[in-house]
């Protein structure tokens, strides 16, 4: 059976080919309207054009209803996931009794900021951010900021958070 991408892609097509046919159809009547053709005058032609336009128009309103309805399960799955971290980041902040400052270090260091940038988000010195994510790296027993989001990210695909 052909994939989902191929009829699509057909479909596609074959509304292409459609769309020229009428053109051409009203372009003759417009441009030529002495020119008698068998195939732009034919009903049955028409008929079965227009068949192939409604069930390309029905699958492809099928595939909408699908591609929305995935839409919709990915969106609840991110929103899930996304109050899953900022859970486990709460819980694992705790556990490692993070201070208010070395908390926002580490938010700032998963987020995949520089230490430059995280001093001037913070308005500190750049030392003061290494002393901190020390700290941070220490509390947390990893090495450094890869293995700190690691934690994280292990703790989140344990579990599968909304089913499919």
């Amino acid at each position: 059976m052909p994939s989902r991408r191929t009829i699509l892609w057909t479909l596609f097509t074959i509304q292409g080919v459609c769309c020229a046919y009428f053109v051409t159809d009203v372009a003759l009547d417009l441009f030529l309207p002495n020119h008698n053709s068998t195939l732009a005058e034919s009903d049955v032609v028409e008929a079965i054009i227009t068949l192939a336009l409604f069930l390309g128009l029905a699958f492809t309103a099928s595939e909408l209803r699908h591609v929305l309805r995935r839409q919709d399960q990915i969106t609840d799955q991110l929103k899930v996931a996304s109050g899953a971290f900022a859970d486990l980041l709460e819980v694992r902040f705790g556990e490692w009794n993070l201070t208010e400052a070395e908390r926002a270090v580490a938010v700032l260091a998963i987020k995949g900021y520089s230490v430059a940038e995280m001093a001037k988000l913070r308005d500190t010195a750049q030392g003061t951010i290494k002393a901190q994510c020390a700290a941070l790296y220490r509390k947390a027993d990893v090495s450094g900021r890869l293995q700190l989001l690691s934690l994280f990210l292990d703790d989140l695909m344990a579990d599968t958070l909304v089913p499919a």
